[in-house]
């Protein structure tokens, strides 16, 4: 799973191996909830990951430009070692 800037907090202990980003100066989603979940997600077994990008905020896209270009090479390549999970 991607997901992106989001205030998500809750862990069941059935997700899926979950990639992550956002940006310090997210208005919406705080990436120190971002940060607990994954930490949350990874103390259950599963693969997590989160980039935190300095001074971005809400909605980066692609980040084109910007701390975080390159953040969706990042995604695939968790994705594509997650594939048969």
């Amino acid at each position: 799973m991607i997901v992106n800037y989001t205030g998500l907090s809750e862990v069941t202990g059935n997700e899926p191996p979950t990639y992550s980003s956002v940006g310090t100066s997210d208005g919406i989603a705080s990436y120190r909830t971002m940060q607990n979940r994954i930490n949350a997600i990874k103390a259950n077994g599963t693969d997590a990951m989160i980039e935190v990008f300095q001074g971005l905020p809400h909605g980066f896209g692609l980040g084109t430009g910007t701390v975080a270009e390159g953040w969706i090479n990042n995604a695939v390549s968790f994705w594509e070692r997650n594939m048969n999970e």
